[in-house]
């Protein structure tokens, strides 16, 4: 959706009125974030975004792209009552609503970092670094393994085997099994997506 559309400004003027609406001091534990006064600060890849006086800003003081308002928004919206349970990993397809997603979460987001970085391990690596990824604290037979923390309850697995003889570069992002309990299918399709397209952008 173009951020310039009128959907796009409906949307996120919604959002930010529910959001307003909210007295998120009881929730911050259970998200995360930090909330003083009339100010919300959200932990974003690591980076501190921010709403206040009903806008969203990240680090520079510009508000960010669509694809992360989008994100930040249902995360602070879907919040759960308490911590759920369930830390355990699994792949996107398992979510209950993910079904008309799991395509587009295969060819969009996962095929396309085995592809860009299929013969170059080390890139990748360097990559996930960038975008502050650690080696995850369990273990682990893959060329590489890589944990992102892109929200404070929303942790993610990316798992990569380089291409050989018989198979092709294979990669797979994973979530805590309770990730759905703090944001729907189609955002944490999104979310996928931003680590996706950071990926290949900070490889270039």
């Amino acid at each position: 959706m173009s951020e310039t559309s009128p959907a796009f400004k409906e949307t996120y003027r919604e959002y930010l009125s529910q959001i307003a609406g909210i007295n998120f001091k009881p929730l911050a534990k259970i998200l995360g974030i930090t909330v003083e006064q009339d100010e919300i600060t959200i932990p974003f890849f690591g980076k501190p975004h921010r709403f206040a006086e009903n806008r969203i800003t990240g680090p520079s003081g510009r508000p960010p792209a669509f694809a992360q308002c989008v994100v930040l928004c249902r995360y602070l919206l879907l919040c759960p009552d308490a911590v759920p349970p369930g830390d355990d990993w699994v792949a996107y397809r398992d979510f209950k609503d993910a079904g008309p997603l799991t395509v587009f979460f295969a060819n969009s987001v996962e095929r396309p970092v085995a592809e860009h970085f299929a013969g170059r391990v080390t890139a990748l690596e360097n990559a996930c670094k960038a975008l502050g990824g650690v080696t995850p604290d369990i273990e682990l037979t893959y060329d590489l393994s890589m944990q992102f923390n892109p929200l404070p309850k929303i942790p993610v697995l990316l798992l990569y085997n380089d291409a050989d003889d018989e198979f092709s570069a294979h990669c797979s992002l994973l979530f805590q099994r309770r990730a759905d309990k703090y944001l729907d299918a189609e955002s944490l399709a999104i979310l996928g997506d931003i680590i996706t397209d950071s990926l290949i952008k900070k490889a270039i």
